[in-house]
């Protein structure tokens, strides 16, 4: 039996770019930055992701579906490696990742403001509506459908959207 090449950290990312958020299925978890590392050994694969955050209810869910894309390519047996420092921030998610959400219709995070706290930077702002692009709008719920996301809406096409908030 001839035994198989040992994957390279690029071929293993291009599999895992295959896995989606299971919440907002049009971008991978390598995409918003979940995915901080992952290496292959002759007796397995190693991958260490950080949770969007510590209570994210999506996270079993995406560490199975990391085990099944790998052993789909005949990889494992699969660890996967929680870490929570440093802590996931949205300025992990690239600029690709943020124009699909965009086009999804979820208004994409901006830059994470470190000099102030969140609470009074949200104040008083505008996110671009996701659809007509216009920043007439104004937030209804600091909360949307994840704790990751707050409802907006927009007065120009009158349509609500939410924001993928920056962390």
């Amino acid at each position: 039996m001839v035994a198989r090449a040992v994957p390279s950290r690029e071929e293993l990312l291009a599999i895992l770019d295959e896995v989606k958020d299971p919440e907002v299925p049009v971008v991978s978890v390598v995409e918003l930055g979940i995915v901080r590392d992952v290496a292959a050994t002759e007796s397995g694969v190693e991958v260490t992701i950080t949770p969007t955050y510590s209570g994210c209810p999506a996270m079993r869910e995406i560490e199975s579906d990391i085990r099944d894309a790998l052993a789909a390519h005949g990889l494992g047996p699969v660890e996967i490696r929680v870490v929570y420092s440093p802590a996931w921030t949205t300025d992990w998610i690239g600029a690709v990742a943020k124009a699909k959400l965009e086009a999804y219709g979820i208004a994409p995070p901006g830059a994470v403001r470190r000099d102030e706290l969140v609470l009074l930077e949200r104040r008083g702002r505008r996110v671009r509506c996701p659809f007509c692009k216009s920043s007439d709008t104004e937030q209804k719920s600091e909360f949307g459908s994840t704790a990751c996301k707050s409802i907006w809406f927009c007065r120009s096409c009158r349509q609500p959207f939410e924001e993928f908030k920056a962390i």
